[in-house]
């Protein structure tokens, strides 16, 4: 197959085939995409699967239905209805893009990947989704599906990270100048449906007859990835404290680093030894329990400590939130962890 022979095979089979999707616009509907719709669900999909994504930006887009008014959102109600998307700094700069949005752009994205590409939060690939998706505007865009697409379409054998210019240089010279939006979509929902990691689908796949991999018989064997390093250990305490009344002590984590800006537990450092940090002085209860977590670059375990307070408790960390405010589900994933085990310690006692 030539190449534009691929193009229109692959946009053929998106027209009879594409995934309906919250964010997304049918093909051939005549409607235009929402470029804030398009922004808000690509950043929301980094290192997230569809499946979650859904319920997650369908209540964003009820809360805050434009740009505008996730711009004029309280930072606490945004990192609250993040929590369990995990990777918070996407969230923080969610704030910062649509504020700049609006403070910089009369609340309208820019429509070039170039203009996308100087606001806060918005790399190389978002910009291009936005661009390719809500501005008709040919820019290749590379995501996991459409690189694994690549490299089995071209039979590019050598490993990621390494290989990813040369993927991207086969995108670019496949993305075509009339519906490039679709042509991109087609090419992620392809990745996600057909091309899959484990056992594609080779056999009802569009672009079978020129896939280069299928023919060499070593599809199933790309991308080839190089080796994973061995994520380290760190280690910490956090520790869970009820006062009498019920009241939850939180703290709002640093704005930069980890959980940057979200409401947690009290914690020591993580790091090899860490050193015990109680936010007040209490009797602690070590009820021998851990929670365990894994970030990106390292696994960490905290050790639980849970302590009961007296009303006239002073914190030196963080403030007591009343029982009847305190919602486990806006904690982060590792902080919610932390508030399961001390409720299983609470049914003990």
């Amino acid at each position: 197959m030539r190449e534009d022979q691929i193009g229109r095979a692959l946009l053929q089979w998106y027209d009879a085939h594409a995934r309906d999707l919250p964010w997304r616009v049918p093909p051939n509907s005549g409607e235009t995409a929402d470029p804030y719709r398009v922004w808000l669900s690509e950043i929301m999909l980094q290192q997230t699967t569809v499946v979650t994504v859904k319920a997650y930006f369908e209540r964003f887009t009820e809360l805050w239905p434009t740009v505008a008014d996730l711009a004029a959102a309280e930072d606490a109600d945004v990192m609250g209805e993040w929590a369990g998307l995990g990777y918070y700094a996407r969230a923080r700069n969610l704030l910062k893009c649509a504020r700049a949005v609006v403070s910089d752009h009369g609340g309208t994205f820019p429509g070039t990947e170039a203009a996308l590409l100087s606001l806060p939060g918005i790399g190389p690939y978002t910009a291009a989704a936005v661009a390719s998706i809500a501005f008709d505007q040919p820019a290749p865009v590379m995501d996991g599906n459409i690189e694994r697409v690549m490299a089995r379409l071209f039979a590019v054998v050598k490993a990621l990270p390494g290989s990813k210019p040369v993927l991207k240089a086969h995108a670019a010279r496949l993305t075509p100048e009339q519906r490039p939006g679709d042509h991109a979509q087609a090419l992620m929902d392809l990745g996600a449906t057909i091309c899959t990691p484990r056992s594609p689908a080779c056999g009802i796949c569009p672009l079978m007859a020129g896939c280069a991999a299928r023919k060499q018989g070593i599809a199933a064997e790309l991308p080839k990835k190089a080796p994973k390093k061995v994520k380290p250990i760190r280690y910490g305490y956090v520790y869970v404290v009820r006062r009498e009344d019920g009241a939850v002590l939180l703290e709002t984590r640093p704005e930069t680093g980890l959980l940057g800006g979200m409401l947690a537990f009290p914690s020591s450092d993580w790091s090899d030894a860490p050193v015990e940090a109680p936010p007040c002085d209490l009797d602690w209860q070590d009820p021998g329990l851990e929670v365990r977590h894994t970030f990106t670059h390292f696994h960490l375990r905290l050790a639980l400590r849970l302590g009961q307070a007296p009303l006239d408790t002073s914190p030196q960390r963080g403030d007591f939130v009343p029982k009847g405010q305190f919602k486990p589900s806006s904690l982060p994933t590792l902080m919610r962890k932390a508030y399961d085990l001390s409720e299983i310690d609470h049914d003990r006692t």
